[in-house]
């Protein structure tokens, strides 16, 4: 078949023109915004600017340090002791936090060591006066370490996991103790994995920007995306919403980049091997060790989780639910989390089915720029976060009308760009086996288009389009990151429902809606895990 005739070449150029129009247009109202009005743009680089830089890079430097550092620890306990009773649980719990809302996971810290938490009183005696809460730095860096622990845990677990049997069998054939063994086995893998996976964590904590908006607490502890909804939503102040939209795009593309050439994992998914045999044994004192270790790991992941479902049913749900403010956001977040999710699996098969189309008809030499393009534009994507998308978007189209009556078009489409990556890394693989199984044939029976789709390519994608899709609606119904800048009365989604509860003090309303929002999108992410498993086996 002839490339240009190819309908799968042309589902992914549409996929790529839609990418780049709605980056580019968020790119295009910045500079726009920019050119305006330059001497206020330029204004903006003032103190202040400066001193949320230097915050917005503290705080991620530290959470890094404060998440690698132990999850180092962690991830050698569990990898030398592969097999116990309640490892598998706690792999799994330690995959739970990428699947929850990060303002729940917000709710749930305030709910453990807030001013009125559950360990407020212990905190009180143990400072000797009131606690204070943990609102600013100290906030931020709990819940950061939340997030990333656990997936450093098990990114660090994996690559111990690669470690070939034979190093372990020689290892106790030479009766080399633990220290030797750390030494000349598990730390050389450690160390090469480090820098890829520090710098993951380094990212996702320089672009989080709900944990800081839900738990900053101040100007003094504001990151460049916080100031960008500020600019905008408060002091409406559009030429420092460029500045600082332009610092953020420029950091983050250096840390991507600096990501890509450590070749770090940029979606932060860990695919756990089975636990390979082990020829060391572990002696009494390092197991005592370990299980402290772990133990300490797993109380402080499982602790918000457990707060926000002990606050949450402390709420009146009964109430809640019949509130029709509720309802309606809830109706909201559903219908574009759906719209999110499908819009997110078409534009990742085009560009899976585009990317295999154009490596077939290649054959050798080099890839072209199209191709290039489909391989790695979903993943381009991750370097403008999603508040720079909307700061965009709201700048060029606040000289057009109402910028709210957007609201759902920006939250679709933003949304499910942002899941592209997690889509692709489900449909991918399936899509390549099926097509090397099948492609000769298809070719020789002239079969292709919609034809090949529903006969040939359906019956292997359908689990994982539907992981994709799983995944892509848990995504979209947490976020926050559009809605804060586009939200209003007449569209609410659950995220913003539940800011606003927070914002106007009504905290057993916020717990309850944290709770449904939290259980809604753990389910899908476990429906998600559970039809990738069915699909592997």
């Amino acid at each position: 078949m002839r490339l240009a005739s190819d309908p799968r070449v042309t589902a992914g150029i549409t996929a790529l023109a839609a990418v780049a129009l709605l980056i580019g247009g968020a790119f295009t109202g910045l500079l726009f915004e920019g050119a305006h009005d330059l001497s206020g743009a330029w204004a903006a680089l003032d103190p202040y600017l400066l001193r949320v830089v230097r915050f917005t890079l503290w705080q991620a430097a530290l959470s890094t340090l404060l998440s690698v550092g132990p999850a180092l620890l962690v991830a050698r306990a569990l990898s030398r002791h592969p097999r116990f009773f309640g490892r598998g649980f706690i792999l799994q719990l330690f995959a739970l936090p990428l699947a929850l809302p990060a303002i729940v996971a917000a709710l749930g810290i305030l709910a453990l060591y807030g001013r009125a938490g559950y360990f407020s009183g212990l905190l009180s005696a143990v400072g000797g006066q009131g606690w204070p809460g943990i609102y600013g730095l100290s906030g931020i860096l709990v819940a950061h370490v939340f997030f990333n622990l656990p997936l450093s845990s098990r990114l660090f677990l994996e690559a111990l996991q690669t470690i070939p049997a034979d190093q372990w069998r020689l290892a106790s054939q030479l009766g080399m103790g633990p220290r030797p063994a750390f030494r000349l086995i598990e730390w050389p893998m450690l160390r090469a994995a480090l820098p890829g996976i520090a710098g993951l964590v380094f990212m996702l904590c320089i672009t989080s920007f709900t944990i800081v908006l839900t738990l900053g607490g101040g100007p003094a502890a504001t990151t460049l995306e916080v100031g960008i909804y500020q600019a905008l939503r408060f002091d409406f102040d559009p030429a420092r919403a460029v500045a600082l939209t332009l610092l953020q795009v420029a950091l983050t593309c250096l840390v991507m980049l600096c990501l890509t050439r450590l070749g770090a994992n940029t979606t932060g998914d860990a695919n756990l091997p089975v636990a390979p045999r082990r020829y060391l044994s572990v002696g009494a004192g390092e197991t005592i060790l370990n299980i402290v270790l772990i133990a300490l790991a797993l109380l402080f992941v499982a602790g918000p989780m457990a707060a926000t479902l002990a606050a949450g049913l402390g709420a009146d749900l009964g109430r809640l639910a019949g509130e029709a403010t509720v309802r309606q956001a809830t109706l909201t977040s559903a219908g574009l989390a759906f719209v999110s999710a499908l819009l997110s699996v078409l534009l990742s098969l085009s560009l899976t089915i585009a990317r295999r189309a154009l490596a077939l008809n290649r054959r050798a030499g080099p890839r072209s720029l199209l191709e290039h393009a489909a391989d790695t534009g979903a993943g381009l994507v991750l370097v403008v976060p999603p508040i720079v998308i909307g700061a965009g978007w709201f700048l060029l189209l606040r000289h057009a009308g109402d910028v709210f009556a957007i609201a759902p078009i920006m939250v679709v489409t933003v949304n499910a760009v942002m899941a592209m990556p997690f889509a692709i890394r489900a449909i991918r693989p399936a899509y390549d086996a099926a097509s090397e199984r099948h492609e000769r044939l298809c070719a020789l029976l002239g079969i292709a288009g919609w034809a090949r789709f529903r006969l040939v390519d359906w019956p292997s994608l359908r689990r994982p389009l539907a992981t994709g899709f799983a995944f892509a609606m848990a995504l979209s119904l947490g976020d926050l990151g559009v809605i804060a800048l586009f939200g209003s009365d007449s569209v609410q989604t659950l995220p913003y429902l539940l800011l606003a509860r927070m914002g106007s003090y009504r905290t057993e309303d916020a717990a309850g809606l944290a709770l449904l929002l939290g259980l809604v999108c753990l389910a899908l992410v476990l429906a998600a895990d559970w039809l990738g498993r069915g699909e592997k086996a």
